[in-house]
């Protein structure tokens, strides 16, 4: 943020251009279905003015429309509407009415509640009269992009960054390495940069290069003459000579042995090719992308990816955020995959309910999980989980949870956001709110019991352990009553907790900038050990750093 008189802030997670965001509602779920996505950019709260949201007003719209409806559900209150606000620093505060029953994480909210900037980064769930869930997150306001542009759907900050890139490079006969988390949609993103160029109308071939053998892959990627080998009874093309004047798409790049590693770099650096058994050399014209969830740089240290490679790989690198940076998308992405699996079990009239004041197929409370849980295996385990709750629930009338779907949910919520408001107290002023009692000290510290088992240690104990330690590992372990070491384990095990390593540069440059160097706030805003994050900074040349 620029200052404290404004709510706008800058998105961490995304590259250049950065955006100035405001908060936003968008909606999650809704009993018509046809309404997820559309939102209400809460700008009115720049001025400091208040925003009532009830049943007839104000109109939420898609980001590239002109026309929009309110929330329209007559279960929600016409005339004691939920008022959002602008509070201290940034925060934005939400003062329920006695007509619209709002709940968060699961419990009714009763007083004014107050969101920080930095939770409203993550996104928040709000339940409202148990039929529509809206997500309170930062937004682009100037977005207008359609909500599957270029085949990917979603409207979130960090998708548009994803579609600038895919832009800015599609017509350019440059590398691209795609970054990601496994299940982040990455091969969808080389499709569509495939789409986008000139070799639109080519071949796109795709390479899964975890599962070439090294022993396979000069064959698999170049081809071989027949007699080349034991069992070659036939010339083979290649991957490279299929794709040739097209795309070939290198997945998993970081799982290739150093062995193929070299051909690979002879190949991006020559553009010729040499087949098994062939002693002439070939010319190949081929637009090469590569993707990877891998550390490259961290592999290139360990002397297991050769550094030539990723140079050449990475002419252009374009970074997919986790679906746990992406909240806002959850909605329309499960809506998309929901309308596939109902159609393929011709049941797609679930999503047009002729009454609408019945029951809502997807409940509120289990719309407004999908957004708090943390998705380790981002789109592809949505899109899983979509299709195990559609056919598991055919025959019922709502969508239900099995009690094993229900126990994966709950291995990985997000805990409830804000704090209470008192409602008395001067405009632009929180309330003190009482800290929660210690947890118990750890076995070197006291004469009590001796330390827990780390396998008693839920993922959701050991974020919020941390994020009550402001990210001090040996404070986090001491409130856990666990020993330092333990805690390291716990987090190299955690899919949903970075480690300061995981930090691009120019994430930690853009924060620390933001931070003014406040080490304390870096780390709470990343959410990474402070001591290691230190030893980053100093590391870049930043400051000095903490060791």
């Amino acid at each position: 943020m620029a200052d404290d008189s404004t709510i706008g802030v800058r998105k961490r997670n995304t590259s250049e251009p950065v955006a100035r965001l405001v908060p936003a509602l968008t909606i999650v779920s809704h009993p018509m279905a046809h309404r997820v996505g559309e939102r209400l950019v809460l700008d009115a709260l720049l001025s400091n003015r208040l925003v009532a949201v009830s049943r007839n007003e104000p109109d939420f719209m898609r980001p590239n429309s002109v026309l929009g409806t309110p929330l329209a559900d007559q279960f929600l209150s016409r005339k004691q509407p939920v008022v959002f606000s602008q509070g201290p620093v940034g925060s934005v505060r939400l003062t329920p009415g006695d007509g619209i029953k709002v709940t968060l994480a699961g419990e009714p909210l009763r007083v004014p509640w107050e969101f920080s900037p930095e939770e409203l980064a993550v996104g928040v769930p709000l339940e409202l009269a148990e039929r529509v869930v809206v997500l309170l997150h930062w937004a682009d306001p100037k977005a207008s992009a359609a909500v599957d542009a270029l085949g990917m759907v979603g409207t979130s900050v960090g998708l548009q960054q994803v579609r600038h890139h895919i832009e800015q490079v599609a017509d350019l006969n440059v590398s691209v390495l795609i970054r990601g988390e496994t299940g982040s949609g990455k091969e969808l993103i080389a499709r569509a940069i495939h789409q986008c160029s000139q070799r639109r109308d080519k071949v796109f071939v795709s390479v899964n290069m975890g599962a070439i053998p090294k022993e396979l892959a000069p064959a698999e990627l170049f081809g071989a003459t027949k007699g080349a080998f034991t069992g070659a009874v036939k010339d083979r093309e290649g991957f490279f000579r299929t794709a040739h004047d097209g795309t070939l798409f290198l997945d998993e790049v970081g799982e290739a042995p150093p062995e193929v590693q070299v051909l690979l770099l002879r190949v991006l650096e020559t553009g010729e090719i040499f087949p098994v058994g062939e002693r002439t050399p070939v010319k190949v014209d081929v637009r090469l992308i590569a993707a990877t969830d891998a550390q490259l740089e961290q592999q290139i240290q360990d002397g297991r990816f050769k550094a030539p490679l990723l140079h050449r790989l990475a002419g252009y690198e374009i970074r997919v955020p986790p679906l746990r940076e992406r909240r806002e998308d959850i909605g329309l992405l499960f809506y998309h995959f929901a309308r596939e699996e109902l159609e393929s079990i011709n049941e797609a009239w679930r999503l047009k309910p002729e009454d609408s004041s019945t029951e809502p197929w997807l409940p509120a409370a289990l719309a407004s999980r999908l957004v708090r849980y943390g998705w380790p295996g981002n789109i592809r385990q949505l899109r899983n989980l979509t299709r195990q709750l559609i056919i598991g629930s055919r025959g019922h009338t709502r969508l239900r949870l099995d009690p094993r779907l229900e126990k994966e949910l709950d291995a990985s919520l997000l805990p409830r956001p804000g704090r209470p408001v008192n409602a008395t107290a001067e405009p632009g002023r929180s309330v003190e709110v009482k800290p929660m009692p210690e947890a118990p000290k750890s076995a070197s510290d006291s004469k009590g019991p001796s330390r827990r088992k780390p396998a008693n240690i839920s993922e959701q104990e050991l974020l919020t352990a941390l994020r009550e330690s402001a990210w001090d590992l040996k404070a986090a372990a001491d409130r856990l009553g666990i020993a330092r070491p333990t805690i390291y384990d716990l987090i190299d095990k955690s899919s949903n907790i970075r480690t300061a390593g995981d930090l691009s540069v120019e994430e930690i440059t853009r924060c620390f900038r933001e931070c003014a160097g406040d080490l304390d706030a870096m780390a709470q805003r990343l959410e990474v050990s402070k001591r290691a994050l230190g030893r980053r900074i100093k590391e870049l040349g930043l400051g000095s750093g903490e060791t």
